[in-house]
């Protein structure tokens, strides 16, 4: 279904193309700032987030699913994005019920101050879920 396989982060960085490596430096440097205690992880051969659950991702198009690029530059999604406020609609929905993102195409397109707003919002839904012995919360009227 893909169409790389990567053994760690190193290797996932050697594949990268220039373009969208700078984005993903710089991505990788926000949530060290906002989360100087994330756990980065390899999972579908790109980088994953994780405190308690899974917070947010990293996916250069490069890295496909399927045959085919579906979007260009770099997608940073919230795992549990339908639970972030998200009154200004930064984030994209497309069809999915859970996870929400934002694609980059270029440095110049991160708003660093918003993107870590978005990343603090996350911090504090994961700390909620982890509060919830079922693991689950409903969207509330947001």
């Amino acid at each position: 279904m893909q169409n790389v396989s990567f053994k760690n982060i190193e290797d996932f960085l050697e594949f990268i193309p220039e373009d969208e490596l700078k984005m993903v430096e710089l991505l990788r440097k926000i949530i060290g700032d906002c989360i100087p205690n994330i756990t980065e992880k390899l999972s579908y051969n790109v980088p994953y987030y994780k405190l308690n659950k899974n917070i947010c991702f990293i996916w250069p198009s490069s890295v496909m699913w399927g045959k085919k690029k579906t979007y260009k530059g770099v997608r940073f999604g919230f795992t549990n994005g339908y639970l972030l406020s998200d009154e200004i609609s930064f984030l994209d929905k497309g069809d999915r019920k859970q996870v929400y993102w934002k694609d980059f195409e270029n440095l110049n397109e991160i708003d660093v101050v918003l993107l870590k707003s978005y990343i603090f919002g996350a911090v504090e839904i994961d700390k909620q879920l982890s509060k919830n012995k079922n693991g689950i919360q409903r969207k509330t009227g947001r």
